[in-house]
């Protein structure tokens, strides 16, 4: 069946919403992919006759199988791109993502298949982000937890990050922060509960909780 970039943009949005709200209402919709709740509301009408998704009013969207399986091949491309852009084109991490928003829009399963195995089967994407396979299975991390949550004394490792945004990226660049990485958490200081990480290098960076909230770690016993 044909469908437009504007269409599969919506499949993508609606996918990773309904992940973790289980329903794509439409005002988040409209947040995400910058556009009016009354354009928001004529295309997910025009989606659901097309069998891409299910819609009630006033409640949101999900993905029928066929979008689900639609949506998470443009997910499998975009990470794909973005490892390629990162690992042989040498682009920054707060970089690719416009980028790799074009890419994943052209060639089929044949290019995307030869670029996974050009890759060497990749897992995750430059940000931590799971890639799914030909078959649409993700590979999940087991017991990440937000930086945040850790307690003091605790040894842990980098392995993603819930905002992806080039500016917070930047920031993580600016304190050193990269997946990865290990630390031990040896302070927390009560005044804003901001956090002394040491690195095995010995040196330490002081993390706001909000970063720290939005950055992913593994511990490491």
């Amino acid at each position: 069946m044909e469908i437009s970039v504007s269409q599969e943009n919506y499949l993508k949005a609606i996918y990773k919403l309904a992940s973790r709200e289980g329903v794509a209402s439409n005002q988040a919709i409209a947040s995400v992919l910058e556009s009016t709740p009354a354009s928001v509301t004529n295309m997910l009408r025009k989606l659901t006759e097309m069998g891409w998704i299910d819609y009630e009013a006033y409640r949101g969207a999900t993905l029928t199988a066929a979008g689900n399986k639609r949506a998470l091949e443009l997910v499998r491309k975009h990470r794909l791109w973005e490892v390629f852009l990162v690992e042989k084109l040498q682009y920054d991490w707060d970089a690719v993502h416009p980028l790799a928003e074009e890419l994943e829009h052209i060639g089929g399963e044949e290019l995307v298949n030869r670029l996974d195995a050009f890759l060497g089967h990749p897992q995750y994407d430059p940000h931590g982000d799971p890639i799914p396979d030909s078959e649409g299975n993700i590979r999940k991390r087991q017991h990440v937890m937000a930086a945040s949550e850790l307690n003091v004394g605790q040894d842990f490792a980098v392995c993603g990050v819930r905002d992806s945004s080039s500016l917070f990226l930047q920031h993580l660049d600016r304190l050193g922060i990269e997946l990865g990485k290990r630390y031990a958490l040896t302070e927390r200081l009560e005044f804003d509960r901001s956090m002394v990480w040491q690195a095995e290098s010995g040196q330490t960076t002081t993390v706001s909780q909000e970063v720290a909230s939005n950055v992913l770690i593994q511990r490491v016993k």
